[in-house]
């Protein structure tokens, strides 16, 4: 009788286990951590860090094993159908500030981890962002280049001749700078439509980012992205767990994308 009951207690946990599995495989995004500023403030913003904060980010997803990879390498792992560890990551930048690279970036390579700064083309070489020297040596260190349009426009509310110059020749001018591919684009302010979104993959981006904007709650839109925003105001273990766990996407509110 004790036997038969272990036994039913033993395929119930199966069950539930198989159950809990297929969920999570169905739900779990992997997070695409998003910064601006990395900079020291009198006062927290929702769109800068410290670097004092930035890196006890970073040491929390050294100290916890996570994997973090390059913007182009889990592109094309969701491309493939190839599957990445559970506990992975991807970080990027907006803007193309020059504290990316005078802060934050002799912090991701002391720990080693990749990251993309999506780029502001016609602010490179102006005051307080990235100069194309700077750019080329981030890119020979791990360091990826997108777009994040020529102006910052807020493509939604541009006319379409516009947002056919925001997109295309911000990759253009980006890859003259660098001489490298500009394969990702991210949508200032996270706002697009489909026309947007349609012209982004005819420009040739691989992908695009958003904020929480946009009705695919599981990144299964490559042109669709959401990130999970990262700042001074993250300064809780539990905050990061929760913005970490990979279904974070799930639970918080979504906004229309434009």
């Amino acid at each position: 009788m004790k036997k038969r009951i272990w036994l039913s207690v033993l395929a119930a946990a199966v069950v539930i286990a198989g159950g809990i599995s297929w969920w999570a495989s169905r739900y779990y995004v992997v997070p695409i951590i998003m910064y601006h500023h990395v900079t020291r403030l009198d006062s927290p913003q929702p769109d800068t860090v410290s670097p004092e904060r930035f890196e006890w980010h970073m040491v929390y997803l050294k100290k916890h094993h996570f994997t973090v990879l390059p913007l182009t390498a889990f592109i094309e792992a969701l491309q493939s159908g190839i599957p990445v560890p559970r506990k992975s990551v991807v970080i990027t930048f907006d803007d193309g500030y020059e504290d990316n690279y005078t802060q934050a970036f002799p912090i991701l390579k002391e720990y080693k981890f990749p990251a993309t700064i999506f780029v502001v083309a016609d602010s490179v070489n102006t005051k307080g962002f990235l100069t194309t020297a700077q750019m080329k040596e981030l890119l020979a260190n791990g360091i990826e280049i997108g777009s994040h349009t020529r102006t910052h426009a807020y493509l939604p509310d541009t006319p379409v001749d516009v947002r056919r110059t925001e997109i295309f020749d911000s990759k253009r001018r980006l890859e003259e700078e660098t001489g490298v591919r500009v394969a990702h684009f991210a949508y200032p302010t996270g706002g697009f439509d489909e026309e947007i979104k349609e012209m982004v993959k005819q420009a040739g981006y691989d992908s695009a980012c958003t904020t929480n904007r946009g009705y695919d709650r599981f990144n299964r839109d490559l042109h669709e992205l959401k990130r999970v925003r990262f700042s001074d105001q993250d300064n809780r273990v539990d905050y990061l767990w929760m913005k970490l766990t990979g279904f974070y996407n799930l639970f918080r509110q979504a906004k229309n994308p434009y």
